[in-house]
């Protein structure tokens, strides 16, 4: 297998969004973005502070520490309003045919249900067949309806394999 390739999260155009590359310091605002505790109620935890966000954007803009993985963040900035409203991610692996990426999304609650997390999560498909990535999965709560449709919305499929309780939707990009 040839050497990884390393990854960086580039700037992606939508009809409506800016999907941003991560930074330090999106984290105040993002903060307020996600504090909706129910916003964990798939996931858990509870939203973080704009310090703790911050060292998180800290360690998550570092980089992976494997050579075979690249860790790559945007932030959701809708362009008419001018604010942040989420993010994306994708996290690619070297492996055989070719990469592939794991991918998750989130949209605070003020902004759901307005086709962004699906608008964002269609560009990041198309960017990363654009990148050579093989394939796209992502994982999802079996309850969470509305992850399922932006998943099927990006041309993701459901797939009968599970992983930590969550449901694997995939698609197949590359050659």
């Amino acid at each position: 297998m040839n050497a990884p390739r390393l990854r960086t999260a580039q700037a992606i155009g939508t009809r409506r969004l800016d999907l941003l590359p991560l930074r330090v310091e999106h984290a105040v605002e993002m903060a307020a973005v996600l504090s909706d505790p129910a916003l964990h109620t798939f996931i858990g935890g509870t939203p973080d502070t704009p310090h703790l966000l911050r060292s998180r954007y800290q360690r998550m803009t570092a980089g992976s520490p494997d050579p075979a993985v690249s860790w790559l963040n945007w932030v959701i900035r809708l362009r008419a309003e001018s604010c942040l409203t989420g993010t994306v991610q994708a996290t690619i692996r070297s492996s055989r045919p070719g990469p592939t990426a794991e991918i998750a999304w989130v949209v605070g609650t003020p902004w759901q249900g307005r086709g962004i997390a699906t608008e964002a999560a269609r560009g990041l498909v198309e960017w990363l067949a654009m990148q050579s990535v093989h394939t796209v999965i992502a994982h999802i709560h079996p309850d969470h309806r509305a992850s399922a449709a932006v998943a099927a919305a990006a041309g993701l499929s459901r797939t009968d394999a599970w992983h930590d309780g969550e449901i694997r939707w995939r698609r197949r990009i590359g050659r």
